[in-house]
């Protein structure tokens, strides 16, 4: 069994097998690409909650693996030489997970470039302007009168969509047949747009039929059911 006492975080969420990738996470659309990742490749991990309730994420602990206080982060027993490797950020973790498992990700040099294009889209864009229009949607920023922000990030939410709609037309997944690391990073975002933000008809969603058809592919696939619940909440 891997010794993982060096690692401060282990203190406050053991691992009861430290021979399998740690992760600490919750399920959000960034936790579950994570999540969702580890399951499609079959590496075996323990899961570890982390409370945004009870502020776990600004605990000495956690904030010794990831000091921007953000989930994902991981922690691999047997990472490159066979040493411990501490991991934050979502991206990179997908990145590492692939080259790791030598999976969703095309082998030849082009491929994996266009691959990481895509999730720096997301990552980039996806990511920080769907969370703004759900924050505004959704949360405090729906009382503010002035709709002008909301606006905003409405309209850059659906310029993503168009952008996303055009690149799946003819495609099965985002580079075509092959299913990557960029639908696994993009796709929990678009669910947790229409599903949790509530904010579906406010971005016309019916009008981006690509994306709407890869969306069902993707959340019918059974690593991502079990993906998108992992950790369990307490």
């Amino acid at each position: 069994m891997a010794d993982l006492s060096a690692f401060p975080i282990t203190q406050k969420w053991p691992a009861q097998h430290s021979d399998r990738i740690q992760l600490y996470s919750l399920p959000t659309p960034n936790g579950v690409k994570v999540s969702i990742m580890l399951e499609e490749t079959g590496l075996p991990y323990e899961a570890h909650l982390v409370s945004f309730t009870t502020n776990d994420q600004m605990s000495p602990e956690f904030l010794s693996l990831n000091p921007n206080n953000k989930i994902p982060s991981i922690l691999d027993p047997d990472g490159p030489d066979g040493k411990p490797l501490a991991l934050f950020e979502s991206g990179a973790i997908l990145i590492y997970l692939a080259e790791k498992s030598g999976q969703f990700m095309p082998g030849d040099a082009a491929g994996r470039y266009e691959t990481i294009q895509w999730l720096m889209f997301q990552m980039g864009g996806v990511g920080p302007m769907f969370g703004q229009l759900g924050f505004f949607n959704k949360f405090a920023g729906k009382d503010y009168e002035d709709k002008r922000p909301r606006d905003r990030y409405v309209a850059e939410s659906r310029r993503l969509l168009r952008v996303l709609d055009q690149r799946l037309e003819g495609r099965t997944w985002i580079m075509g047949d092959t299913y990557t690391i960029a639908d696994i990073a993009i796709f929990p975002w678009v669910r947790n747009l229409i599903g949790f933000y509530e904010a579906g008809d406010m971005v016309g969603i019916a009008d981006f039929s690509n994306v709407t058809r890869v969306l069902a592919a993707f959340v019918a696939r059974p690593a991502v059911a079990k993906g998108l619940s992992v950790p369990e909440r307490g």
